[in-house]
């Protein structure tokens, strides 16, 4: 049986580096990252937006971070500079451009309009920031808004205060909201990445909830720090004990096809097509990784 499994890209870490800050922009490339968010909300106060905004438009277009996945957060819809950041992202043309607080398919509808009008390259892409209750019930059609978005980004630290929850280990009052929004991608093709941890000092506490993220099916997480890159990076990839299990599976179920045999058993467990399945995404994801550390 040939392997038709699309190649994958590699998102396990996806780190917010400040856009109005030169030395830390440097910094990025060279960090193992597998993408990076130039921040221009958040992380740049309100006099500075004008000159950050350039700064990143320019890093983000100079090629220096190599085979990273080099995206723009801009500022949101409705606030003064959302219209000119728009405007300059699509003439760096990133590969994506973030967009925070996007609650339905209008805001998608929005977005991509004006990248288009502004003259976006089609590589550029939406990564809608889903972080309100309205955004959490209206997933599916956020995802099905446009082709152009293909990643959806949650930002727990909003959704935790528009639910008026705590923040606590497990996170339990967020995890009804996470599971729509990963019903949502999954129904539609769309790549999701987990929220940020807020303590840098609680590495302990950061890879459970790493942990957490990937048994949950996130495809990754954003992060804050660059101390956080390693364990992130780790905990997302095939282990090399995941890895030898998936050829195994695919192994012995190509065998008992080639015999005409309809069970398979790998240690003791029957196998399925779609345990095929998840064998081979492990591998092209595994492959995948080991082709980004090639290039790093």
């Amino acid at each position: 049986m040939a392997d038709t499994t699309p190649a994958l890209r590699p998102r396990r870490s996806v780190l917010y580096m400040p856009g109005a800050n030169e030395r830390a922009l440097e910094k990025a490339a060279g960090l193992p990252a597998d993408a990076l968010i130039l921040d221009l909300e958040d992380a740049v106060a309100p006099d500075a937006k004008a000159e950050a905004r350039d700064r990143v438009c320019e890093a983000a277009a100079s090629g220096r971070y190599g085979r990273r996945e080099v995206t723009i957060r801009i500022n949101g819809i409705g606030t003064p500079w959302h219209d000119d950041d728009l405007r300059a992202v699509a003439q760096a043309g990133p590969a994506a451009v973030v967009v925070p607080k996007i609650d339905s398919a209008a805001s998608v509808h929005a977005v991509e309009k004006a990248l288009e009008a502004a003259g976006a390259p089609d590589h550029t892409a939406i990564w809608g920031m889903l972080e309100t209750p309205v955004a959490m019930l209206h997933a599916e059609e956020i995802c099905r808004a446009s082709d152009r978005l293909a990643v959806l980004v949650m930002g727990t630290n909003d959704l935790a205060k528009e639910l008026q929850a705590e923040q606590v280990p497990g996170r339990a009052p967020l995890l009804a909201g996470l599971g729509l929004c990963l019903l949502a991608a999954r129904a539609t093709g769309k790549v999701i990445l987990d929220g940020v941890y807020n303590d840098i000092r609680d590495a302990e506490g950061f890879e459970a909830e790493c942990v957490q993220g990937r048994q949950m099916g996130f495809d990754g997480k954003t992060l804050i720090h660059p101390s956080q890159l390693e364990p992130c990076n780790r905990v997302f990839a095939p282990a090399p004990e995941d890895v030898e299990q998936a050829q195994r599976i695919i192994a012995a179920f190509e065998e008992a096809e080639a015999e005409g045999r309809g069970v398979v058993t790998v240690d003791g467990r029957m196998v399925e097509n779609l345990h095929v399945d998840q064998a081979r995404r492990t591998l092209a994801l595994a492959a995948a990784i080991d082709a980004l550390a090639a290039e790093a």
